[in-house]
């Protein structure tokens, strides 16, 4: 399946903010196509699956991640670090690619580093198809390829283990358990239930059984709007910053300089703020120009 590219004709771009489990920033999200035809219910249903199944894939990645690398989980009751255990008496299985997990939670031994690199392959693809640079590359996410992408990392850990993984290990769990089973997990929180969603776009709400002409208008199949999803009967969400994070540090970096200056100028009993870009009375002149970079030959400053 080739990923959705944005820019098909006779599209309404939805673009989703939501925030995966670790992300850095608020800017997270995904794009999703439909048009002004679609039914409410269903347009919410499409993005609240894609949404859950996002958070999956979150859960997916960091278990597999984790079972290339220290074997699979050991039972609940056996949890601890295994150097502890020796040392206390307990008995450690080590094998051939036996690494010491320093949480304590798996086993330390991990499939042989061709089947380790089969796993982080898949995982990669999976993660870089769900990221939230996804939204800068203009595609359009789908609940197909995610499936897809899904079953490829299932693929590879049935190959890295035939006879199964535990039924208590995370990767089984998130890879075969049904959505409300990852409620017990760190995405609890997180996840959507489709009949308790409303999405917002504008401060205004999606009506269900309307359809996204009723909002958006019938003319206007080729617009991008920027929504969220939230639970029934919580308002609308709260509004996006008017400046961004990147905008406010580089604000924040530009009055911190400005501030230095200003201070080295007040201490300065000469006329050293001469020297400075600001201080040309023809700076203006040269910046129209382009001129205000330009230096003498085989000078240098």
């Amino acid at each position: 399946v080739r990923p959705t590219v944005v820019g098909r004709a006779n599209m309404v771009l939805i673009s989703l903010k939501s925030v995966l489990p670790g992300a850095q920033s608020a800017n997270d999200g995904f794009l999703f196509e439909t048009t002004t035809s679609t039914p409410v219910d269903e347009l919410i249903d499409s993005l609240v699956e894609i949404h859950n199944a996002r958070l999956r894939s979150c859960l997916i990645a960091d278990a597999v991640k984790g079972l290339a690398m220290y074997g699979v989980m050991k039972r609940p009751e056996d949890v601890g670090t295994d150097h502890v255990k020796e040392i206390t008496g307990g008995n450690v299985e080590r094998g051939d690619n036996y690494v010491e997990d320093p949480s304590g939670l798996r086993t330390g031994n991990p499939p042989d580093e061709k089947m380790a690199e089969i796993l982080n392959r898949e995982v990669r693809a999976l993660e870089e198809y769900i990221h939230k640079n996804q939204v800068q590359n203009q595609v359009a996410l789908t609940l197909p390829e995610i499936t897809e992408k899904i079953n490829n990392v299932r693929g590879a850990v049935t190959m890295a283990y035939p006879m199964g993984l535990p039924e208590w290990d995370l990767a089984h769990l998130a890879l075969d358990g049904s959505v409300d089973k990852l409620k017990g997990t760190y995405l609890g929180g997180s996840l959507i239930e489709a009949k308790n969603a409303s999405l917002w776009t504008c401060n205004k709400e999606f009506r269900r059984g309307q359809l996204v002409s009723d909002r958006l208008g019938s003319c206007n199949e080729k617009t991008k709007v920027v929504a969220k999803l939230t639970t029934k009967g919580s308002g609308p969400p709260a509004r996006e910053p008017v400046v961004s994070e990147t905008e406010r540090n580089a604000m924040t970096a530009f009055y911190f300089t400005r501030q230095e200056e200003l201070k080295r100028l007040a201490e300065a009993d000469e006329d050293d703020y001469l020297n400075s870009a600001w201080a040309d009375p023809k700076g203006m002149k040269k910046s129209l120009q382009g001129l205000d970079n330009v230096k003498a030959p085989g000078l240098r400053f």
